[in-house]
């Protein structure tokens, strides 16, 4: 019976074919729309480490001063160095990781690339537990140990992007890089990796790119690397440098994995154990106020996803809607000039579910081809958003979970079009259909 159906409504479209167009138009600029900022929400929203996500916490400490102080209010967003090597130390946590960003000034000429001229690139200043803590891919090697953190070692990892630069892809373990004027072995090459967001530092764009050089924190402190990104002071800074072991400055990001709710629980404790330490050593002046917060839960409170991305999704089921609503006109004006045709139907023995079905299956086939033209119109206003320069427009690509969401979406939007004229179709009168013919 569906074939039959399907034959009707396809010679029914080919009979009316401005309209069937118009239709089909219609549903799939609405699909298209709603697809492209959907896609954008889904890439941008979405869990960055999904197997993982409820075992890595971060970790904040309020060692403010009391001025400007509210009961309950949201710590700083970073530790000072003080505190995230105490916590280091102690290694309550499966994992832990205290790290910084930077820009570091790259010079070919200590890798043989004399004809280059040197350039600046990301780095990330780390603890040894970054690698396995957030599972990054390599294609040659891995990190460096804790006693080569401790040892202040100069090691370091670079990307599969910096590599292909340098080393022309090869395998460059063993060989050199040179950051600023300073030698370092190349222990590991990372293969492709972008976590979306970047949920580990959002200090430099929670869609930024990651680093492209990575080396132990301690030797960068040592080195006097510096760093870039959020930093807050609250007292002074002797001798002028913010990075040194007592001063009063947030800029290290604090990472813990955490692998059962009992290792949660005791860490919690653990956190507010350790800043009412801190408050009866004088280091800090307002009550504990420790939070230990889970990937998916920080990217909330972060507020990771870009507002405009939220608005744009909602104007775009907004003129999903105003599609539909031309579409049950048009599907309307089409059943009313087929009443002839439905009272012969009716007439010769088809019940109302009968007429009900035939074109409500007409309508869902309009929206399979709807989707399909949505689905090329989906993917030409992706290209458009990857052209323009925001940090996350190269991630807006359509996945197998977006593909099948737009051919989905154009069905059930044609269905629901398709649900008032197909109720019409089936109160059309026989009698008078066949009197007036």
């Amino acid at each position: 019976m569906l074939a039959y159906y399907l034959e009707l409504g396809f010679r029914s479209l080919k009979s009316a074919r401005a309209l069937t167009v118009l239709m089909l138009l219609s549903i799939a600029m609405g699909v298209a729309a709603c697809m492209t900022t959907l896609t954008v929400f889904h890439v941008l929203s979405g869990d960055p480490i999904p197997h993982k996500s409820d075992k890595l916490f971060n970790v904040q400490l309020d060692a403010q001063k009391m001025r400007d102080y509210t009961p309950g209010s949201e710590p700083d967003l970073q530790l000072t160095r003080f505190d995230a090597e105490a916590l280091l130390r102690d290694k309550r946590g499966a994992r832990q990781v205290m790290m910084t960003g930077a820009n570091t000034a790259v010079d070919p000429a200590g890798s043989g690339k004399s004809e280059m001229r040197p350039f600046y690139s990301r780095s990330r200043f780390t603890s040894a537990d970054f690698f396995p803590m957030f599972e990054t891919p390599f294609q040659y090697g891995g990190g460096w140990s804790a006693a080569e953190d401790e040892g202040k070692a100069r090691v370091a990892v670079i990307s599969g992007e910096l590599n292909q630069r340098l080393f022309d892809g090869a395998d460059s373990r063993g060989k050199t890089l040179r950051l600023r004027d300073k030698d370092f072995t190349i222990v590991g090459v990372m293969d492709d990796w972008r976590p979306a967001p970047h949920y580990f530092d959002l200090t430099l764009g929670a869609y930024s790119k990651p680093a492209e050089v990575f080396i132990p924190i301690q030797t960068s402190l040592e080195l006097k690397f510096g760093r870039s990104g959020n930093m807050d002071c609250w007292g002074e800074v002797a001798g002028g440098d913010v990075l040194a072991l007592a001063v009063p400055c947030s800029w290290v990001q604090y990472w813990v994995q955490l692998d059962t709710p009992e290792q949660v629980s005791a860490y919690k404790d653990y956190l507010q154990q350790y800043a009412a330490q801190q408050k009866q050593a004088g280091r800090y002046e307002r009550p504990p106020n420790a939070r230990l917060r889970p990937v998916m839960e920080w990217l909330s409170v972060r507020k990771a996803v870009p507002s405009d991305i939220r608005l744009q999704v909602w104007l775009a089921f907004g003129f999903l809607l105003v599609c539909l609503t031309n579409a049950v006109g048009l599907l309307l004006a089409k059943c009313l000039r087929r009443a002839g045709e439905i009272g012969v139907r009716r007439a010769l023995g088809a019940s109302r579910a009968a007429i009900f079905m035939q074109f409500l299956v007409e309508a869902g086939s309009l929206g399979l081809a709807g989707g399909a033209l949505g689905l090329l119109l989906t993917w030409a206003g992706l290209w458009i958003v990857r052209q323009n320069g925001s940090a996350y427009a190269a991630l807006a690509q359509l996945d197998w979970a977006m593909f099948g969401t737009t051919f989905g979406l154009a069905v059930a939007a044609s269905l629901i079009a398709g649900l008032l004229p197909a109720w019409r179709a089936c109160q059309v009168t026989p009698a008078l259909q066949l009197k007036v013919q």
